[in-house]
């Protein structure tokens, strides 16, 4: 019996190839004699980097960049043997895991700390970016990283701003005079893990800026300044971004790397499946394990289980195994997936739950698998 068990990350929780082994475990304690292939996956958001370095070797290094909320945090960054490419988790930078709950507010947050990591790849002579997008604390449009690159946002009394969610509300004209012109030397691909727009009912601010911290009372004024800013820019440039499938990814980060550094979008799962060969392995597999820490209805747009249960083989059982269930998540039936099964065990504190993370999938894995049996 042949099991492959490619599972995203649990989010502040325990990181995919922990998820990875949790869940061979308790599959072993069943079926000890099976063959078992583990691939650690991520879909542009909290381990990327990891998974791409497991893929292609490298160099994963820890440089000081400004965190979300302005303070230095270690980032890591990571390269190719041969130097030529970067690989870039914005997670690391401004992650949400990097803010305490009781600071939460994307108003408040920056991405700056990504155009840092940019500068630092492009002085190591990277000439190609990898950048994954999924997993931030920021709602800035991405101005947090072109500040960082050089560009300057002004508002109505010329002084500039810093890049922070809050001043897309005042920014009203824009320079690229400053802009680091090795821009025009480097390729970029955004990993985006998500496909919504920049802006609307289904974009960054209200699908994502309440899971961030900002208030309800907000989402329309903060996606409202986000259009206008993008509006602005896109005079600047003379090209509109704000609906293209995934700009809203990272805050908007997406559009913002599309805008500010001629990046190219591209679904971040299938970036990581066509780098970690998932097809080629899943080919003859008996059972296909994914997971992540929360699936619902989002997971079909462009989220890790989604893309590995479509690389599963017709005869193969897609199981999956994540922290919770959210809203919609029933229509994962209809999208290659045979069982989803949550872990939590019991109504605890969120600090227990997180810390058991492990022994909770693991049990968990054990319990599918003998049903399976």
């Amino acid at each position: 019996m042949k099991i492959v068990i490619a599972p995203d990350s649990f989010k502040e929780s325990l990181p995919s190839d922990q998820v990875a082994r949790a869940i061979q475990s308790g599959f072993q304690s069943i079926f000890p004699k099976a063959e078992y292939h583990l691939l650690p996956i991520a879909d542009g958001g909290e381990g990327t980097v990891q998974a791409l370095v497991s893929a292609h070797g490298g160099i994963v290094e820890s440089i000081s960049v400004t965190g979300p909320l302005g303070l230095p945090v270690e980032a890591k960054i990571a390269f190719s043997n041969d130097g030529e490419t970067a690989f870039i988790e914005m997670a690391e930078a401004c992650g949400l895991h990097l803010v305490p709950l009781d600071q939460r507010n994307p108003l408040n947050t920056t991405s700056f700390g990504v155009g840092e990591l940019m500068l630092h790849a492009m002085n190591q002579g990277a000439s190609e970016l990898i950048i994954g997008v999924g997993g931030s604390s920021t709602n800035d449009g991405g101005i947090g990283m072109a500040s960082a690159l050089g560009y300057e946002f002004f508002d109505v009394e010329r002084k500039a701003v810093k890049g922070a969610g809050k001043d897309l509300f005042t920014i009203v004209s824009m320079s690229d005079s400053n802009r680091d012109r090795r821009l025009d030397l480097v390729n970029i691909t955004i990993a985006a893990d998500v496909e919504n727009p920049l802006t609307g009912n289904n974009g960054a601010t209200y699908i994502y800026g309440p899971q961030k911290g900002l208030p309800e009372d907000m989402l329309d004024e903060m996606d409202k300044a986000m259009c206008r800013f993008y509006q602005m820019a896109g005079n600047y440039f003379g090209m509109d971004v704000s609906c293209l499938p995934g700009s809203g990814a990272g805050g908007g980060i997406g559009a913002g790397l599309v805008l500010f550094t001629g990046a190219k979008l591209k679904k971040g799962i299938e970036l990581m499946l066509e780098h970690l060969k998932v097809k080629e392995i899943c080919k003859d597999a008996d059972i296909v394990i994914v997971g992540e820490g929360k699936m619902d209805g989002q997971t079909i747009y462009g989220k890790a289980p989604s893309g590995v249960a479509k690389c599963a083989p017709p005869k193969a059982k897609v199981i999956a195994i994540c922290g919770s269930l959210g809203e919609g998540s029933e229509v994962l039936y209809d999208h290659g997936f045979d069982a989803i099964f949550p872990t939590i065990p019991a109504i605890l504190p969120i600090e227990n739950i997180l810390g058991g993370a492990f022994k909770n999938i693991e049990r968990t894995s054990r319990n599918v698998a003998a049903l399976l049996r």
